[in-house]
């Protein structure tokens, strides 16, 4: 992974933000001219991410800090698993420590978590999808971090592809007296495919809802908060009279539930906890050799 300009800006801003420089403590405690060895290890069992984001953090505040490290990004760890060493002077090396942490806890729990729910749906002809339910200004790093753990990414933006949702229905009027408009919707998509080339995923939340799109043809339907029998249903229609319409699922989906929607023969599903609500995966920094 090379660091796109942005994710660089973000990092820096936060070393700015953790007052890297003026890190009181130790210039207090430590010689400035003091070097030494330190190593981070893992203290959780996972799938390692963010190898880039930490040399890239030990080299803004230190620039002669050598990051040595034979982990790869999706590499599983295990607890006490040496992850990297770095050598250098040891003031430098702390005032980049705890941002070097705190990346490598998220990012590597986000792939974690992903892998978890990959392994949940193996051999199944199913993708795990991640959403924009991500931290301001960290998506793209969470993002990469699902595609490390073997998830899809599905749209980083509102740019990126066209999504309608309940609310946009709802909105914009293609609701009528509760019922979805199927001549409304029609205009829409006929709008839509004139106006760009991109994808066109539509939502739906029931059957009813989900004949009347159906019917109009866009590329995706997401099916939210069906049942495992109205996801199978769904499934059969799409099979009987809509091929080439991809089904995914989404809504409140765990690692419990995961499977039994995977089986319904839906194409993909969408998971915000992924990115949301991950466990962070615990790494250590210790000092291993100070030196004169």
């Amino acid at each position: 992974m090379s660091l796109s300009k942005t994710n660089q800006k973000i990092i820096l801003s936060a070393l700015t933000e953790d007052e890297a420089k003026a890190d009181i403590s130790s210039k207090l405690a430590i010689g400035s001219s003091l070097r030494g060895v330190a190593i981070i290890i893992a203290k959780d069992c996972g799938c390692f991410c963010g190898r880039e984001v930490a040399k890239f953090i030990f080299k803004s505040v230190d620039k002669r800090l050598q990051f040595l490290t034979s982990k790869r990004d999706g590499q599983k760890i295990k607890t006490g698993d040496l992850v990297c060493k770095i050598k250098g002077n040891l003031r430098s090396i702390l005032r980049a420590e705890r941002l070097v942490l705190n990346f490598l806890s998220l990012l590597s729990g986000v792939s974690t978590d992903t892998s978890k729910y990959v392994a949940k749906v193996k051999g199944l002809k199913v993708k795990i999808l991640d959403t924009r339910k991500t931290t301001p200004n960290l998506r793209q790093l969470q993002k990469y971090a699902v595609a490390v753990g073997g998830g899809l990414n599905h749209r980083f933006s509102l740019a990126d592809a066209i999504l309608i949702k309940d609310n946009h229905l709802s909105a914009g009027g293609y609701v009528v007296k509760g019922k979805l408009s199927r001549e409304k919707l029609e205009k829409l998509i006929t709008k839509i495919r004139k106006t760009t080339k991109q994808t066109i995923e539509i939502e739906v939340e029931n059957l009813n809802q989900f004949k009347i799109v159906a019917k109009n043809k866009p590329d995706i339907i997401m099916l939210d908060n069906f049942s495992c029998v109205s996801l199978r249903e769904a499934v059969k229609l799409r099979n009987k009279y809509y091929p080439g319409i991809l089904l995914e699922a989404s809504g409140g989906i765990n690692l419990n539930s995961v499977e039994k929607i995977a089986r319904t023969g839906v194409d993909r599903i969408s998971v915000g906890a992924i990115t949301h609500s991950v466990k962070a995966i615990d790494f250590s920094l210790e000092i291993q050799s100070p030196t004169n």
